[in-house]
């Protein structure tokens, strides 16, 4: 089938009207890739190492943000997230319990 409608009868081209449609898609923000978390992580608190991987993590996702690939980002961004998370999780259970074995 052709891509296009035939004129009806007795139509000719210079009566019609011409438009052009111009279709937008909204642009998505972009998604967080948590260097800066990743950083204080793997700076101040580095239990396990998941401050380390969740950096890497982050530095991945900043690469897939620059190449365009916004599933790809948005999975190693989720991904450091989570490793921050339980870093800090971690970081604070253990600061309590040194906290109640000194005083």
């Amino acid at each position: 089938l052709p891509p296009y409608e035939m004129l009806p009868a007795g139509v000719h081209m210079d009566e019609l009207s011409r438009s052009t449609t111009v279709l937008m898609e909204e642009e998505r923000p972009p998604p967080r890739d948590h260097l800066v978390w990743s950083l204080c992580s793997t700076l101040y608190g580095n239990v396990f190492c998941l401050g380390l991987l969740a950096f890497v993590f982050s530095v991945k996702s900043r690469d897939r943000k620059v190449l365009g690939d916004h599933s790809g980002a948005l999975s190693y961004g989720s991904t450091a997230k989570c490793l921050n998370i339980t870093a800090l999780v971690i970081n604070i259970f253990f600061t309590i319990i040194i906290i109640t074995i000194i005083a």
